[in-house]
């Protein structure tokens, strides 16, 4: 996959930045596997605003994905591989032996007619699923599992691979994309191989317009406001000084906002800053 450019007919046009499209085998979702998206506008069921700057947009259908990989030693059949407009990642149709269809996350160098298996005894190939108990060190994976049987959580957008260290007893060392090092149980169910789609990272939007196709609302500095809407506001002519703060007084711009829950246990490297 690279990355398309364009003529600069129009000042928009001179720096935008497309993905060549070429891998998607199937335009329209599988009918059964999709579900009404309700777009919240970052409002809770209060009506406030908890997450700025979102709303708009073109309107999405949700596709249900399978993080689990619990069809354990059925083979299945890939049968399109298909764009998902919730994620960056690309989506690979299965066709199970049995009739069942899901989807999964498209892996590197998984193409259609590939057949794909979950389990223990299935092969170290991408789009293969098995517990880290069974995957050699070195291998590289994606879509892990923080706690058995609870479906992957973590390496789950495009380009992401994570590392498998080593195995130590019930506890295995996996390298996440982050740079951080960081403890799983070797029952944790990972797909190995790393995601595709590996030039999203490059796309340059180009014009302000498509940051509002995808529900991205403009975002107002706080110096550019006043005093009676944000902390950093007001003054004749810019101001420096005032620590970073929310529009609310709390420390921002690296104030250290990690809750203590106990997961800083599972953690052998912090991420690298």
């Amino acid at each position: 996959m690279a990355l398309k450019s364009f003529k600069p007919y129009t000042p928009s046009r001179r720096f935008l930045t497309t993905l060549d499209k070429s891998e998607i085998t199937k335009q329209t979702p599988e009918e059964s596997l999709v579900e009404p998206l309700r777009r919240t506008g970052g409002r809770n069921n209060h009506g406030e605003v908890t997450v700025w700057h979102r709303g708009g947009g073109h309107q999405r259908q949700y596709r249900k994905i399978d993080f689990r990989r619990d069809k354990v030693g059925i083979p299945a059949k890939v049968a399109a591989i298909e764009y998902d407009p919730n994620r960056s990642a690309r989506l690979a149709l299965l066709h199970y032996a049995d009739g069942e269809k899901r989807y999964i996350l498209h892996p590197v160098g998984l193409t259609v007619g590939a057949t794909v298996q979950a389990g223990p005894a299935a092969d170290i190939l991408p789009g293969n699923a098995l517990p880290i108990r069974n995957i050699p060190p070195g291998t590289m994976v994606h879509n892990l599992e923080l706690h058995p049987g609870k479906g992957g959580q973590v390496v789950r957008s495009a380009g992401g691979a994570a590392q498998l260290l080593s195995k130590e007893g019930e506890i295995a060392l996996v390298k996440l994309p982050s740079g951080e090092t960081r403890k799983f149980s070797v029952d944790c169910m990972a797909t190995v191989g790393q995601i595709g789609n590996l030039d999203h990272e490059n796309i340059t939007y180009g014009k302000a317009g498509r940051s509002r196709w995808l529900g991205i609302r403009p975002t107002v500095r706080g110096v550019a406001m006043n005093p009676v809407d944000h902390p950093h506001g007001g003054g004749e002519g810019r101001v420096k000084g005032n620590h970073p703060q929310t529009p609310w007084g709390f420390p921002t711009l690296g104030a250290k906002t990690r809750k203590k829950h106990g997961g800083d246990k599972w953690i052998v490297e912090r991420r690298k800053k």
